[in-house]
């Protein structure tokens, strides 16, 4: 009974642990560039990554920006990405358009620009 509850608490991790896996990386990304320009509604920056909820023209797209040590990397300080600050991001979109994901390669505020991801320039 314990060897049975043992396999099924491996397989268990190791499913929930290849779905994680896959939302990560560029996998679910489209390989090409788009670019949104909204308004901040919400911030959630942290491990894994920093999620923001950003209106576009009424819609609301989620915009993966970088981990902590990336963000800081590019320039980026507590309090740059907040509630109503203007964004433009470039980057790639989920292949799903209906997720209305992007993940951050370069931000904007203002005229000044933050390389996320500069290795893929």
């Amino acid at each position: 009974m314990k060897s049975l509850l043992a396999a099924l608490l491996i397989a268990g991790a190791a499913v929930s642990g290849g779905a994680a896996l896959a939302h990560h990386g560029w996998a679910w990304t489209t390989g090409g560039n788009i670019e949104l320009t909204g308004l901040i509604k919400a911030v959630r920056l942290g491990n894994p990554h920093g999620l923001l909820e950003v209106d576009v023209e009424g819609e609301t797209w989620t915009v993966e920006v970088g981990q902590p040590w990336r963000n800081s990397r590019a320039g980026l300080k507590d309090g740059d990405l907040a509630e109503d600050v203007e964004i433009r991001a470039i980057g790639e979109p989920a292949a799903d358009r209906s997720e209305k994901r992007l993940k951050a390669e370069r931000l904007f505020l203002g005229t000044r620009e933050y390389k996320l991801y500069p290795e893929r320039d």
